[in-house]
């Protein structure tokens, strides 16, 4: 069952599912800064 095939893939999977939490985080800080640029309250 562990062989290199299914390692070489969970890294894979680890590396993808980091790369799109990363991305979905930065782009909800960059919104979040850009939004307290235009309140005026």
């Amino acid at each position: 069952m562990l062989d290199g095939a299914f390692f070489s893939h969970v890294i894979l999977w680890v590396i993808g599912a980091m790369t799109v939490c990363a991305a979905g985080f930065t782009f909800a800080a960059l919104f979040s800064l850009g939004r307290t640029g235009y309140r005026k309250d």
